[in-house]
């Protein structure tokens, strides 16, 4: 990737990356961009990287940024870029994951991918963040994804698992079991609430996001319903998770998982939570189920399209569990995995994605504004 490109990273754990003559130079990692001393070094790091490829002689060629319009990162990147003269170009934020995936490789594509994690603005508007995507060079797809959950409540779903156990309840056709489940938690009023808004659609937007299926399963097994550190939930059922597979090994997946037009649909396996005898084992249930599901989604993916490589993205992916089992069923089914490295799979290392994504579009001039192929599901 000899283009020179400047790449402002992700909202949470931000960090800046500058390709220049085929490597990588990180900034220091500023935090997330809540955080206005964050943002402030944000910027210092970007102008400062700037001039290290003016200096260089080969000054920035394109300022590449997430798609959300309201991030900082976005405003910054599009001010810097109109400064230079140079194109802003706007990466989706799971797409970015696999690319980072793909630069720090080497991989010229095609290959399909998994990315997961708690949330990326996806091209439609949605959040997502438990993404099935082909790429190929600047070429890229969705091919499938996880049964979207509604978000009770937006953003604050993600700082309450009870909400997401509500949400999964209400999307099995079990709301009535709302109130007397979460009562002893919330209080009664709280928990009517609740199942009002789900019913009537109210500030209930959809996701597809991996982390909000973790929150749900945490939820429904009584392990974490409110959040005060990140991950907290997701955490909590892995170690759970954890206990009981030292203990039985050879734990079997749940079953019911289903995938149906590129849509995995864990519903039916977490169903099985809200009345599980074991907390422990279930969580190891959910662990394989989710594993099992998506390898095999990929695969059918992958063998449909003829790739032979597959690529493993975004914060989930920091869980063991889900990690180890993943990688077990993609080669045992003869793909090649490819993992990131030293800076991990969240959005820490994102900015080398956003980078890689938009030198393959400064390399491969198309006459629109790139955006995501029409292929068909697997």
């Amino acid at each position: 990737m000899s283009t020179t490109v400047l790449a402002v990273g992700a909202w949470l754990k931000n960090v800046a990356c500058l390709v220049l003559q085929g490597h990588a130079h990180w900034s220091p990692v500023h935090g997330d961009l809540s955080d206005p001393a964050a943002c402030d070094a944000l910027e210092r790091s970007v102008q400062a990287l700037a001039r290290q490829a003016a200096e260089a002689g080969a000054p920035v060629q394109a300022i590449a940024h997430d798609l959300h319009p309201d991030f900082f990162s976005t405003q910054l990147a599009i001010a810097t870029a109109a400064a230079l003269g140079v194109p802003a170009i706007g990466v989706q934020h799971h797409h970015a994951h696999l690319a980072a995936v793909m630069a720090e490789h080497g991989l010229e594509g095609p290959v399909v991918g998994l990315a997961l994690d708690g949330v990326g603005l996806g091209v439609d508007g949605t959040p997502w963040g438990g993404e099935l995507l082909w790429l190929d060079g600047a070429r890229w797809a969705r091919l499938g994804h996880l049964q979207p959950l509604a978000l009770p409540g937006g953003d604050r779903a993600a700082r309450e698992p009870w909400r997401m156990a509500a949400s999964a309840l209400h999307a099995l056709g079990r709301a009535d079991e709302i109130v007397p489940r979460f009562a002893p938690v919330v209080g009664e009023a709280v928990a009517a609430g609740m199942r009002q808004m789900l019913d009537k659609n109210l500030n209930c937007p959809l996701t597809s996001s991996a982390g909000r299926w973790f929150d749900a399963a945490a939820g429904a097994l009584g392990l974490c319903h409110h959040q005060r550190d990140e991950a907290q939930a997701a955490i909590a059922l892995e170690q759970a998770a954890a206990r009981a597979l030292a203990a039985q090994p050879d734990l079997p997946p749940l079953a019911g998982a289903v995938v149906a037009d590129g849509v995995v649909d864990l519903r039916p396996v977490l169903a099985r939570l809200f009345d599980a005898p074991d907390a422990d084992t279930a969580a190891a249930g959910f662990h394989l189920a989710l594993a099992d599901v998506l390898a095999a989604a990929l695969t059918a993916a992958a063998r449909e399209r003829d790739i032979h490589t597959a690529a493993l993205g975004g914060g989930c992916f920091f869980n063991r569990i889900l990690r180890k089992r993943t990688v077990q069923r993609l080669r045992a089914a003869g793909l090649q995995v490819f993992q990131t490295g030293d800076h991990g799979c969240g959005d820490a290392g994102l900015a080398i994605g956003q980078a890689w994504v938009a030198a393959q579009q400064l390399q491969t001039p198309r006459p629109e504004s790139p955006v995501e192929e029409s292929l068909p599901c697997a």
